[in-house]
């Protein structure tokens, strides 16, 4: 199993971002697809949840409104797009296989001015 995220990088306040996570190495339509983020000196959180061919979300009260979570499963990749970002979004971002020890390595996410 391989996550690759892409995407992160430095962004004033109020600008976007789109993260991608491909997935390689299981049946991507068959899971529950999530994404988490770990803030400096905080402990890791849940940001956005799809079910497995995008018909449920949930996401964190913190991002409602702000962040939009999706998923190609022909591409076998999930995809968060975040808006109004806020300086507290900055973050490790990382994608997740839900039921999983599977996690892809991070892309970091810096929202300052």
């Amino acid at each position: 199993v391989q996550l690759v995220e892409s995407g992160g990088g430095l962004v004033q306040p109020g600008g976007s971002l789109r993260l991608s996570c491909a997935a390689s190495g299981f049946t991507f339509s068959s899971y529950y697809m999530s994404w988490y983020r770990r803030a400096p000196g905080k402990e890791r959180e849940l940001v956005a949840r799809i079910s497995n061919f995008g018909g449920a979300t949930n996401y964190a009260d913190s991002v409602k409104g702000r962040f939009t979570i999706s998923r190609d499963n022909a591409k076998n990749t999930v995809f968060l797009q975040m808006s109004s970002l806020k300086p507290e979004d900055t973050a490790v971002y990382f994608c997740h296989v839900r039921n999983s020890n599977y996690w892809g390595q991070g892309t970091q996410v810096t929202v300052s001015s």
